[in-house]
């Protein structure tokens, strides 16, 4: 029996719109085993489908990896003339409902190399304070409509610069990363485990508070990992 579209023809539609006249050809890799959920399952299964619907997008798929709390993980890079460009862009969990447009937005971001982002936004990127990093986890649920805004922005800031990686995490899948952050309201966004922001933010203002966050950075881990048994 032929197994039933992930999508339906007019969300295909849609995305067609979207997906295929990107300029420069992006790969989706999923961290995950089909066997050990139906989230994996799928999300291994909207890869594949993206890439043999869209010639522009490729896909891979990798292990599982140690230590690591959430899957599945899937992360969307840049196909390069030298390689492939890592931007540090993750989803964490299988994206539904308006989580969709997020991907997107991300896909699209890692293509056009954020060329939506305003050239103030990249001054102030190239200007943060010292050299630590920063993490965006951005937490949004499959009902949340305004979450794509702030998912894109992030995965355009992380591709602006090599400084900042954005997770955008599922928070109707992974209830526990909601109650760690005593998270109540959709779209939230964490800047490094300290700087909380809740519902849609600009650019400058997203900006301002990474560089408040990196200003008292601390060692990074992949949120989601856990820490190494002793």
């Amino acid at each position: 029996m032929e197994k039933k579209s992930i999508f339906d023809h007019a969300t295909w539609g849609t995305l067609d719109g979207f997906l295929r006249h990107l300029p420069r050809t992006v790969r989706l890799v999923v961290w995950g085993d089909a066997s050990r959920s139906v989230e994996e399952r799928e999300a291994i299964r909207l890869g594949e489908k993206l890439a043999e619907r869209y010639t522009i997008v490729n896909f891979e798929r990798r292990d599982r990896l140690p230590n690591y709390r959430y899957y599945p993980v899937m992360a969307v890079m840049l196909e390069g003339e030298d390689g492939v460009v890592d931007d540090g862009v993750r989803f964490i969990g299988l994206p539904a409902g308006y989580q969709i447009n997020s991907l997107v937005g991300a896909i699209q971001a890692v293509s056009f190399r954020a060329s939506n982002l305003e050239a103030r936004t990249r001054i102030l990127l190239s200007r943060l304070p010292g050299e630590a990093t920063a993490d965006l986890e951005v937490f949004t649920s499959a009902t949340d409509e305004e979450g794509p805004l702030v998912a894109t922005l992030a995965a355009g800031l992380a591709v602006a610069s090599p400084r900042v990686r954005a997770f955008l995490i599922a928070a109707d899948v992974f209830p526990e990363a909601v109650i760690r952050y005593s998270i109540r309201t959709l779209p939230h966004t964490v800047i490094d485990g300290r700087v909380h922001l809740q519902g849609v933010t600009d650019e400058e203002g997203m900006v301002r508070q990474i560089a408040r966050a990196v200003q008292t950075a601390r060692p990074k881990k992949e949120p989601g990992a856990e820490e190494p048994a002793a």
